[in-house]
């Protein structure tokens, strides 16, 4: 029962520690498979090199980790504000053109990063973006502004032929 302690309390500060840290920290990974592919080498370490040379210490340890991961999960799946908890937020950090300072600076996203990701998308200044979003998995999507043609009611824009 202690292993399960440790493990279930262990489980818990990785995944707040993570959150309080920020989504960009964690790359593609969301929070619970980070805290996963974390703690199951070194509880398996511990049955190998470490101190309790018992296997049945190490089974115990990753399959109370992994029933933590799975109830995670499920609670996520299943209750929008748990999942909130778990995975954050999207973050509007540009609107309209303009980046919104105090989403940048609380989320730590510089302007660099979200230029790599305009030309990834084909734009190049940062007029064309409606919208740049730090999705919870910590990738940023961006959304340009539609082109006249598209809006109900405008014509498309007029083209001229080269001679």
């Amino acid at each position: 029962m202690d292993t399960v302690l440790r493990i279930a309390v262990i489980y818990l500060f990785v995944l707040v520690g993570l959150r309080v840290l920020g989504k960009r920290e964690f790359g593609q990974l969301s929070p619970l498979e980070l805290v996963s592919l974390l703690m199951i080498p070194e509880i398996v370490a511990q049955a190998a090199v470490g101190s309790d040379y018992s296997l049945t210490t190490a089974l115990t340890a990753a399959a109370t980790l992994f029933v933590l991961v799975f109830v995670t999960s499920m609670l996520a799946q299943r209750f929008e504000v748990f999942e909130t908890l778990v995975s954050g937020r999207p973050t509007v950090l540009v609107h309209n053109g303009r980046f919104i300072e105090a989403a940048m600076n609380h989320t730590r996203v510089t302007p660099a990063e979200v230029f790599s990701e305009m030309h990834k998308a084909g734009m190049e200044v940062l007029s064309e973006v409606k919208w740049a979003i730090l999705e919870p998995d910590g990738s940023i999507a961006v959304i340009a502004h539609d082109p006249p043609s598209d809006k109900p009611g405008h014509p498309p824009p007029e083209k001229k032929l080269a001679l």
